[in-house]
């Protein structure tokens, strides 16, 4: 049996230059690129930026019972002492929950909203999966950041994702603002993988999630990468949109305000880019954190569940 072709080697033993990324940016080719909601300037963007923002993407009454539900799932012990919830390493509080679509229908649905999903499949050109759902919250005064890091570069080393053909959907669930550290981003970064040094240590998934170390550009290459597209830290009101592209670094500060950021992830993958084993991590992170067994391709819901009042709706 032949070895499988490495397109994107990281975790390596000595530095390596970043190099051109060898997938497409937006996925549907030819006559199909207009195939959904996105025009050719917004097309055109995502592949210039590496993301799309959308202030006020839902209204702020079909938010709020998001937020709720999540503050009712804090409140639950079983799921609160779950390997799902991650703890802030300085304060203790909660950094992220994961698998959120699992763990609620309103979630669920959320995935398959039509204008969402009509625009992800015309980027990845093809009917896709979630890869991985998270909450990342950050309180008021004690939410810590998140290191610059490319997420494709994670789920290609320690979960096997073989090809750049990812999305991330962020909606903010809070207003994010200068402030209270919104997500900021490299624009053009995308265009280049970013190879990054030092082996992933057994189980790595039980620290990076609270400290990300490992997987981190070197500060040179961000310098460079930041003089050629700059920073952008997209900013607005509960229930605006980002989607960005799965190798565009990113990072967040502290939140140093009174107010919290809480953002939801979504992650789209194309269904013809499935999970294989890790590329540079001896076994593969757990299933919470990186889906390799539900594939059945995402269909559209138009509506919310109404599930106000009624507990949180656990899916199995």
């Amino acid at each position: 049996m032949s070895e499988r072709q490495d397109l994107y080697p990281t975790r390596l033993k000595t530095p390596q230059d970043p190099f051109p990324r060898k997938d497409p940016i937006v996925h549907a080719r030819n006559e199909h690129r207009w195939d959904g909601p996105l025009d050719e300037i917004a097309l055109s963007q995502y592949e210039r930026d590496g993301y799309l923002w959308f202030e006020g993407f839902f209204p702020y009454d079909r938010i709020t019972p998001f937020f709720e539900e999540l503050q009712e799932m804090q409140q639950d012990p079983e799921i609160m002492e779950s390997e799902r919830v991650i703890k802030d390493p300085n304060s203790g509080a909660i950094r992220s929950v994961f698998e959120m679509h699992r763990l609620s229908a309103r979630f669920d649905h959320l995935t398959r909203d039509p204008r969402i999903l009509g625009m992800v499949r015309q980027l990845l050109g093809s009917e896709v999966y979630i890869h991985q759902s998270r909450i990342n919250d950050k309180f008021g005064f004690q939410g810590s950041g998140f290191q610059w890091h490319s997420d494709y570069e994670t789920w290609h080393a320690e979960d096997g994702m073989p090809r750049m053909r990812a999305i991330s959907a962020s909606l903010m669930l809070t207003d994010n603002n200068e402030f209270n550290g919104p997500l900021m981003l490299i624009p053009g970064s995308h265009n280049h993988f970013v190879p990054c040094v030092g082996e992933t240590p057994a189980q790595n998934w039980s620290q990076s999630l609270k400290a990300q170390t490992l997987g981190v550009p070197d500060k040179d290459t961000l310098a460079k990468l930041a003089a050629r597209g700059g920073i952008k830290a997209p900013k607005g009101p509960a229930g605006s949109l980002l989607l960005f592209e799965c190798n565009t670094l990113h990072a967040s500060n502290e939140n140093m305000s009174p107010w919290p950021r809480t953002n939801l992830f979504f992650v789209y993958n194309s269904l013809d880019n499935r999970l294989e084993a890790p590329f540079a991590a001896k076994e593969p992170r757990p299933e919470y954190l990186a889906n390799r067994s539900r594939y059945s391709p995402l269909s559209m819901v138009d509506d919310f569940p109404e599930l106000a009042g009624q507990g949180v709706a656990r899916l199995n």
